[in-house]
């Protein structure tokens, strides 16, 4: 399922209607911190499974 330029530009519309234009910037800044720490936590429990022992194929 692809996204249009036309309805990304509704998507928008409706985002800048709902929360306003002094709003959006806080919107992006939380988002991002938020994939960062999903990022970061993803990171963090592949070094936990590469530090467990027993769990090497031989």
């Amino acid at each position: 399922m692809k996204l249009g330029v036309q309805e990304l530009l509704i998507i928008l519309a409706v985002v800048v209607i709902i929360f306003g234009p002094t709003q959006i910037p806080k919107l992006t800044k939380m988002f991002g911190k938020s994939v960062k720490s999903f990022k970061d936590g993803i990171a963090e429990a592949d070094e936990e499974q590469a530090k467990k022992p027993g769990d090497e194929k031989e």
